[in-house]
């Protein structure tokens, strides 16, 4: 086998290998957008009720799912970066291999 030969398997390799991260990534995306509903919902009902109750217990309720609110929408910004961020490579090997 020659040196050509090895390297057009190993870029293929690398892109089923990235294709397969790109769909995990992107069924990860799916349930965290639902989460991310869910969660948001949750959070505005709490905000509600904390403006309505105005006690500390529905205050720290409140607070408390503001920052899981907070925390999934930083998770669900990391994969679409991770997403972006593994297309671009995909592309780049697509080009190795047109080249």
């Amino acid at each position: 086998m020659t040196a050509p030969n090895l390297t057009v398997r190993f870029v293929e390799r690398r892109l089923r290998r990235g294709t397969q991260n790109i769909r995990e990534l992107q069924e990860e995306l799916r349930i965290t957008n639902d989460q991310l509903e869910f969660i948001l919902d949750d959070a505005r009902d709490k905000e509600v009720r904390a403006m309505v109750a105005e006690t500390p217990n529905a205050a720290l309720e409140h607070h408390e799912a503001q920052r899981h609110l907070e925390v999934i929408q930083r998770h669900r910004d990391y994969l679409v970066e991770a997403i972006a961020a593994n297309q671009i490579h995909q592309d780049q090997l697509l080009d190795r291999l047109t080249n």
